[in-house]
């Protein structure tokens, strides 16, 4: 670590010192390296991330871009926890002055704190996440009742980000590589409900698999840790009620 310069020790004289362990290496290998951090009224775990980048160890691969809890490229594990690291206030999560930030679980991590999303998009589009319309920009656009139950179904869904907090929250991910994940599944959640998608059967098939809905637990994690206070537990629970449904009515044909 450099030496402490003064600017540094004027911060830290607002209010001590953090104790932070940063995880520095890939999915092959590495390990936690700590640093002390100067504590700061209203500091965030990726205000604590970016001081470490700027004034310890310029090479520390992180990722984010609104810090407002907006666009969700922040996500770290934080104490053990997925969270939004833009949002996440040191004084909340401080356990006796130290700290843990680690990439988000049950992803590939390309270095340090960036973890590789293309496993948990892959998932989002074989899920059906893509949405079919069911008419060309040539027809009229005929009206939706948000107020409708099944409108109101799909609507609880569409403030996913993708920021994959509930993917790494996800003991059930992590047991079985191949199940498609909670953000996956709520989106076709969202799809199936949508009255202008015309991909509806697909999506039954495609969530009824080796990887899909009925893998899920329902231990809850996902709808836990969402930071935009999305339910996928339930979403899930209505692929599984739907999937079935669908399977009976094709075996009385």
């Amino acid at each position: 670590m450099e030496p402490v310069t003064s600017q540094e020790s004027a911060l830290d004289g607002q209010g001590g010192t953090l104790e932070v362990s940063v995880w520095r290496g890939t999915s092959q290998g590495g390990g936690y390296q700590r640093f002390e951090v100067p504590a700061l009224e209203n500091q965030t775990i990726l205000d604590v991330v970016s001081w470490i980048q700027q004034y310890a160890d310029a090479t520390l691969t992180y990722r984010f871009a609104c810090r407002v809890g907006m666009c969700g490229s922040c996500a770290m594990m934080v104490n053990g926890q997925p969270r939004w690291t833009c949002r996440t206030h040191v004084k909340k999560v401080l356990k006796a002055g130290k700290v843990q930030i680690g990439p988000l679980r049950n992803l590939p991590v390309i270095k340090d704190l960036a973890a590789d999303m293309d496993p948990f998009f892959d998932k989002w589009v074989a899920a059906g996440g893509a949405h079919a319309p069911s008419a060309t920009r040539d027809d009229p656009i005929p009206p939706v009742d948000p107020e409708d139950v099944i409108r109101v179904e799909a609507s609880a869904g569409i403030e996913c980000i993708n920021c994959s907090i509930c993917y790494a929250a996800c003991d059930t991910v992590a047991g079985n590589p191949d199940y498609l994940g909670p953000a996956a599944l709520q989106r076709a959640w969202t799809l199936l409900n949508d009255a202008k998608h015309d991909a509806r059967d697909q999506i039954l098939d495609a969530v009824s698999g080796g990887g899909g809905c009925h893998n899920c637990h329902s231990m809850g994690s996902c709808t836990t840790f969402c930071p935009n206070d999305l339910d996928p537990m339930s979403a899930i629970a209505g692929l599984k009620r739907e999937t079935t449904r669908a399977f009976f009515r094709k075996g009385r044909r």
